[in-house]
């Protein structure tokens, strides 16, 4: 699911990727929260936050959700970087290494966090999650021709609603059928994604509440399979026809 990409990938590739990313993506971000209450993916909320602290004079509170942002902005510079280096050299696996670097990453994280301080190790997590969680959102925005996000759940809820209104004007002969599978194929595209970082939330919090700090651990290897996957399929020679992901 990581070695093809823009058109050369089909909406099969494209859920597969948006489910499991998205899940993996929605346990962090709700782990996270349930443990020190911050969002690291949620830059909406976390702009949000930082305009309402400045206009109350609160800077030094800003700094904090400021960094946030800084981070996922960074995280998805580094990302189109390294993508981009490694389309250049013709490396067809460059965007399942960088997820492959992102589960090292983030398994690091769990690790550190379980070492430090639990008050002082809060900054590394929030941040350490927002620079990954940028990053992975720049590796599916590239691969997919920006089809796929797995984080961005106010935009999909807002295609959702798009998808359902045009269809309701098709079944209700307002709107020409010919687009109808289309629609169908980005509906069914969103409404899994939410629901994958819903599930994937779920699993997370309960996971935190079974093993602790381990559970970012447990992700970064959930990621690192997803990526190991791909990897071997890269490795073998890719033609159009071929059933590879």
């Amino acid at each position: 699911m990581l070695i093809r990409q823009g058109d050369a990938r089909d909406s099969r590739l494209d859920r597969k990727l948006a489910f499991a990313l998205a899940a993996v993506a929605g346990g962090l971000n709700a782990a996270a929260f349930h443990e020190v209450g911050f969002f690291s993916a949620n830059m909406t909320g976390n702009v949000s936050a930082l305009s309402s602290l400045l206009a109350m004079g609160q800077w030094a509170n800003g700094l904090g959700y400021l960094a946030i942002i800084l981070a996922f902005i960074i995280g998805a510079m580094v990302s189109t970087l390294a993508i981009g280096a490694g389309l250049r050299r013709a490396i067809v696996t460059i965007y399942a290494r960088v997820i492959l670097g992102e589960a090292a990453l983030l398994a690091l994280l769990g690790v550190s966090r379980m070492a430090l301080d639990r008050a002082a190790g809060v900054p590394l997590l929030i941040i350490g999650l927002a620079f990954l969680m940028g990053l992975q959102n720049a590796i599916v925005t590239h691969i997919s021709n920006a089809r796929v996000r797995t984080t961005h759940i106010s935009g999909m809820s807002t295609d959702i609603g798009i998808g359902l209104a045009r269809m309701l004007d098709i079944l209700r002969g307002k709107a020409d059928s010919v687009d109808r599978g289309e629609i169908m194929t980005r509906l069914n595209l969103h409404a899994g994604t939410v629901l994958s970082f819903l599930l994937g939330g779920i699993a997370g919090v309960l996971a935190w509440r079974i093993v602790g700090d381990l559970c970012f651990v447990i992700a970064g290897l959930v990621l690192a399979a997803v990526a190991a996957t791909s990897m071997q399929s890269g490795a073998q020679i890719i033609s159009p026809n071929d059933p590879l992901d």
